[in-house]
């Protein structure tokens, strides 16, 4: 990967990784479905009078908001919202790595070597010892459970853009923001009810809109627009589980600024999460170079 394409993925990496301390900060004044409608919203304007539509198909248009826009937020932010700490929902969203890899073997014929589903074991196991790891109060079986449901929306989102080939990032992610703030204000209208909406709005202090401004511009316009330039030039196997390095991030600042702590055996399981990475990534080349070396030797 050329470093201009490194240092695109590390601001991604640093962007979403303060994500989750902003989101949870943000849930304190805004409640998550009025949140993501709030959110998109100044995603699309005033942008989308100035970007031009993207040369897509309207259809790829809709799927792309209704998938990584829609989908991802609403399971998150209510995720969240009932109990999903900031630091573990950087971690389990990462899921949507091996989500990815998976859709583009099946759907686009993406080839899956030994070390990707050598990783997604390991990446499973470790998942499986955070959910298992955490003490009574401090995750919800539930907000675990919505956040791997929004890293499959993540990852469908991402197929998407692979199947739509070379396109302007920029205009999709602004265009696609007009799909989600109508359902959004629907659910929120029915689930929060109006007057906890015009409450929120009516009592928002600076640091809500700093949280919402933080969301729409960094998050999701710089965020997913490099991201998404990054997977129409490479393949998804390798630019997907880039993403696990934002729980690095995400958990160092959730504790430092939000003062969350995880059981032991929960960094453990991170560990192992991060180890799954490293084999997706590294597993093949590695194996390669053991097996020169063994020959050399030999």
């Amino acid at each position: 990967m050329p470093l201009k394409d490194l240092l695109a993925a590390l601001i991604v990496i640093v962007a979403w990784g303060m994500n989750f301390v902003v989101i949870k900060v943000g849930l304190g004044e805004i409640p998550p479905l009025l949140l993501g409608a709030l959110r998109f919203a100044f995603v699309a304007f005033p942008a989308v009078f100035f970007v031009r539509r993207p040369a897509l198909p309207w259809r790829t248009v809709l799927l792309y908001g209704l998938t990584i826009s829609l989908g991802q937020f609403v399971f998150l932010f209510v995720a969240m919202s009932v109990g999903m700490p900031a630091g573990l929902a950087s971690l389990v969203l990462q899921a949507q790595a091996f989500f990815t890899v998976l859709i583009a073997a099946v759907f686009m014929g993406e080839r899956l070597r030994w070390n990707n589903l050598a990783g997604m074991a390991v990446a499973v196991a470790g998942l499986v010892m955070i959910e298992m790891g955490a003490a009574p109060g401090t995750m919800s079986v539930l907000g675990f459970i919505l956040t791997l449901c929004a890293a499959l929306s993540w990852a469908t989102g991402n197929i998407v853009i692979k199947g739509a080939g070379k396109i302007d990032m920029l205009s999709l992610v602004v265009w696609g923001a007009l799909v989600p703030p109508l359902p959004f204000l629907i659910l929120s209208w029915f689930f929060e009810g109006p007057a906890l909406m015009m409450s929120s709005l009516a009592n928002i202090s600076y640091v809500g809109v700093l949280a919402v401004f933080y969301l729409a511009a960094v998050a999701t316009v710089v965020g997913y627009s490099l991201w998404g330039r990054l997977l129409g030039r490479h393949p998804a196997g390798k630019v997907a589980p880039l993403s696990l390095l934002v729980p690095v991030l995400g958990l160092v600042s959730s504790a430092l600024l939000l003062g969350e702590r995880l059981a032991m055996v929960q960094w453990y399981g991170g560990l192992v999460v991060m180890l799954g990475l490293t084999l997706n990534l590294f597993g093949s080349r590695l194996a390669g170079w053991l097996g020169a070396r063994l020959r050399t030797v030999g």
